[in-house]
């Protein structure tokens, strides 16, 4: 077992290795400040103008979220109230996308992408399929870890490689820069990138406090801000693109039936990007993160939609935020693969990620995020498009390179395995 010193240790040495990485991109580079975070530098002078207050009202009103701007401008004249002001001004929400707020309640279907693959026969769902192939377990994993553990077995398991190892070469053609990120950050980090909390409910798992205030990380997107966290640019570095594939741990839980096994899970991989970026190129790097994801998703032959969210299903950190459902054939129903969001400055005011302009301006970037591939829901949606008459599922041939060029999964020569019940009895 780590002691707590220990635990430190490897931290500060992960945060040395990224401050040498990354030192030709700063200009200003405090090794020192790279082991504390920073205190948040809010917009004050917007938040706290009372002119704007309706404005704000209103944005927090559209959200759905808790921020109380009253609160704010209150706490902001009483110097001795600091903390609670503070705490209040923290609960803002970043601001919205004009064009989202046309859009009313509703979602915008912005394009829609490739055909629904048409079958002579009844399709159906992931579990079924891939159960039946004894290249997936589920069931039998409830009594240890709940009904949201899975196994992927053989050639599922390389499906799942495969995958993310055509994800990682299509983003390097990108220009991205692929960085090995842990699965375990500071809380105080998923707090300031907005993540942590959801109707006062945690959607991260906390570790024991015995090594300090560190959870599971829900996504690779909060290493790597804390990565590039106290950080000032050249203009010419930016922008900055970076991949990462982690394991993603997620609290959250769902009752509704389309939402059940591999489609919500508490735990799975997924390769994320993440972008910082000058203010006047935030809108178009938010494109091009789409555009790279309508590449992926079409490069495999998968029908889906592209939709622009409204402003009650943005998280605080969101200025604007499109998903991408994909058709899931065995469930007759388009499913969530990605989404990406641009978030302005709400996360770099909160970690001091900063950049030098050409006139020596010192601005906050612009941090971008976009899924790329999360591997069950990817699953989901290819195995239940590729499947065959026979219960087989057809590799799409581009990944093919990446299985061995295997062309069909069949059914897997793996053991049969249960799990044995003992009984305890009382002396």
């Amino acid at each position: 077992m780590w002691s707590k010193k220990q635990f430190g240790q490897f931290f500060k040495y992960s945060q040395f290795s990224t401050r040498i990485l990354l030192k030709k991109q700063s200009t200003q580079y405090n090794v020192d400040s790279m082991l504390h975070i920073p205190e948040p530098e809010y917009d004050v002078d917007y938040i706290c103008n009372p002119s704007n207050r309706d404005i704000i009202y209103n944005n927090i009103l559209a959200r759905k979220t808790t921020g109380n701007i009253d609160k704010v401008l209150e706490f902001s004249k009483k110097p001795e109230l600091r903390k609670l002001f503070l705490n209040e001004l923290n609960k803002i929400p970043n601001q919205i996308d004009p064009i989202v707020l046309s859009y009313g309640t509703e979602p915008k279907i912005l394009k829609e992408c490739g055909h629904k693959p048409e079958f002579d026969f009844e399709p159906q769902e992931f579990s079924t399929i891939v159960t039946k192939l004894k290249a997936f377990k589920s069931n039998i994993l409830k009594p240890l870890i709940g009904q949201r553990g899975y196994l992927f077995l053989g050639d599922l398991a390389e499906l799942e490689e495969a995958l993310i190892y055509y994800t990682i070469k299509k983003l390097m053609k990108y220009n991205f820069k692929l960085v090995s990120v842990p699965d375990i950050v500071p809380t105080e980090i998923i707090e300031r990138c907005g993540l942590i909390l959801d109707n006062k409910k945690n959607l991260v798992y906390n570790l024991s406090p015995f090594y300090g205030d560190y959870s599971l990380s829900g996504t690779a997107e909060m290493s790597l801000a804390h990565k590039v966290m106290n950080t000032t640019f050249d203009s010419e570095d930016l922008p900055l693109k970076m991949a990462a594939v982690s394991r993603c741990f997620r609290a959250e839980i769902s009752n509704l039936h389309e939402e059940k096994g591999l489609y919500r899970v508490h735990q799975f991989t997924k390769v994320e990007m993440f972008v910082c970026s000058k203010h006047e190129e935030s809108a178009n790097q938010f494109q091009e993160l789409q555009n790279i994801q309508e590449n992926l998703f079409s490069s495999l032959n998968l029908h889906f939609r592209i939709i622009d969210m409204p402003s009650h299903e943005l998280g605080s950190p969101a200025y604007r935020k499109i998903d991408i459902e994909g058709w899931m054939p065995g469930r007759k129903m388009y499913g969530e693969l990605s989404s990406c969001s641009n978030c302005t400055d709400y996360q770099s005011r909160r970690l001091g990620i900063k950049y030098k302009t050409k006139n020596g301006e010192i601005l906050y970037v612009h941090t971008l995020n976009g899924t790329a591939c999360a591997i069950p829901r990817m699953l989901i949606a290819l195995c239940e498009s590729y499947q065959t008459k026979h219960g087989r599922i057809t590799v799409p041939n581009i990944l093919a390179p990446y299985m061995t060029e295997k062309t069909l999964i069949r059914k897997q020569k793996i053991a049969d395995t249960k799990l044995h019940k003992f009984k305890i009895f009382n002396l």
